[in-house]
C-alpha cells in the first residue's frame, strides 16, 4: 500500500504537491470552525525566531505569521475509537511556514489547548510547543465567540478574544493564490534543543475556505512568542470543517546543502 493510495479512510491526494508517505497514518482528528488570521511580517525580523536549520518560506518576498482558532474533534489514533473526554477541545496556534528539502510546512512557535492529555502527548510524541489554556467558544448562528487563555505553570501569559463568522461561500483556492500557499500545507516541521528536526507529515482534503470577518478585541499570543504582529488588519479566512490524518514524526537529514 504505497503512499496510502489504497486506504480507504484517506482523501484523494492527486492535490497534494508531493506523495503520500509510506508508512500509515497514525492519527485522525477534525478541526471545525476554524480562523485563519494571517499578517505579513518581514522576513528579517522574523528570521532570528526560527531556527536556522528551517529556512523561512516567504510569498512574493514576505513571511507570514497566522493565529489560527478552532475546535478539535474526534481525535483518534488508528484503529481506535474516539474518547470524548479527551478527543474533543478547543485549539489556537501560533505559525509561519518554512521549507526544508523542497517541502514546504508548518512552523509552530505555540500551541495552547484545552485537554492536559493532549497538551502532554504532543509535546511527548512530537515535540511541539503546547500549552494548557481555559477556553470558552460559543456560537449564535454561523458567529462564533472565542476566548482563550493560558494558564500554564511557568509560560509567558497569552489571551485571545474575538468574535469572526465567514462571509461567503466555501471553495478551494486558486492554485498558485496566497490563499493556497498559506493554507495547503502537508507537513510541520519541529526542532530539538539539540538540532535535530524532524517532519510529521499531514493530509487532508483541499481547504474549503471561505472570506471572514472578524472582531479581534485581545491578542496576545503572537507576543507571548515575542513576535511583533503588524499594526493592520489581518487577512481573513474561515473553515467550517476538515477532517486530517497525521503520521508520526520522522527526523530530516541534517547533511543537506540545499533549500
Amino acid at each position: 500500500m504505497r503512499g496510502g493510495e489504497k486506504d480507504a479512510f484517506l482523501p484523494p491526494a492527486d492535490h497534494r504537491p508531493w506523495p503520500l508517505p509510506d508508512a500509515p497514518w497514525v492519527m485522525r482528528q477534525t478541526w471545525n470552525t476554524l480562523l485563519f488570521a494571517h499578517w505579513p511580517v518581514p522576513a528579517g525580523a522574523l528570521a532570528n525566531h526560527v531556527p536556522a536549520a528551517l529556512p523561512l518560506d516567504t510569498f512574493d518576498g514576505s513571511a507570514w505569521v497566522a493565529v489560527t482558532p478552532f475546535v478539535l474533534t474526534g481525535l483518534h489514533a488508528r484503529a481506535m475509537p474516539a474518547f470524548p473526554p479527551v478527543s474533543v477541545f478547543p485549539e489556537i496556534n501560533v505559525r509561519t511556514y518554512v521549507r526544508r528539502e523542497g517541502k514546504g510546512g508548518v512552523f509552530f512557535f505555540s500551541l495552547d489547548a484545552g485537554s492536559t492529555l493532549a497538551v502532554w502527548g504532543a509535546r511527548a510524541m512530537y515535540g511541539l510547543p503546547y500549552h494548557r489554556a481555559d477556553f470558552e467558544v460559543a456560537r449564535d448562528g454561523a458567529r462564533v465567540r472565542y476566548v482563550c487563555r493560558r494558564r500554564a505553570l511557568g509560560a509567558v501569559v497569552a489571551r485571545f478574544e474575538a468574535e469572526y463568522e465567514p462571509s461567503g461561500p466555501a471553495e478551494p483556492a486558486p492554485t498558485g493564490s496566497l490563499a493556497a500557499w498559506l493554507t495547503e500545507r502537508y507537513c510541520l516541521y519541529t526542532v530539538s534543543s539539540r538540532g535535530v528536526i524532524h517532519r510529521a507529515e499531514i493530509h487532508h482534503a483541499p481547504w474549503p475556505l471561505q472570506p471572514a470577518t472578524a472582531d479581534i478585541r485581545v491578542n496576545t499570543m503572537a507576543a507571548a512568542s515575542d513576535l511583533r504582529l503588524p499594526d493592520r488588519a489581518p487577512l481573513l479566512h474561515f473553515a467550517q470543517r476538515l477532517d486530517v490524518h497525521v503520521w508520526l514524526p520522522t527526523r530530516v537529514p541534517t547533511t543537506w546543502s540545499g533549500r
